[in-house]
């Protein structure tokens, strides 16, 4: 298994709850019951103040490589990234466990 991990920061001045944040959250919400691959699903708002903190995460599972350049190759994946591009930057970690 691999799990994909990403954490989200939202540019400077962008807020939670501007309509374009909301439509890329209910996004990638909705990816789980979307891409076959996904053996775990989850995502959500960071709750700690901390300044180091990232705004947002998403916690995935697929089978192996193969799975995963599925998922992120998938339409609905795509589309998320195009919507999280306009109003944030991340990081990814990729690991086999």
């Amino acid at each position: 298994m691999i799990r994909h991990l990403v954490l989200f920061k939202l540019n400077d001045g962008v807020g939670r709850d501007e309509p374009r944040v909301l439509a890329g959250v209910e996004a990638f919400r909705a990816l789980g019951g979307q891409i076959e691959d996904l053996r775990f699903w989850e995502c959500a708002w960071n709750i700690s103040d901390r300044p180091i903190a990232y705004d947002f995460a998403i916690n995935s599972a697929v089978d192996d490589a193969d799975a995963l350049k599925r998922y992120l190759e998938h339409p609905a994946h795509q589309a998320g990234v195009a919507l999280w591009r306009e109003f944030a930057t991340w990081v990814i970690a990729d690991y086999e466990f």
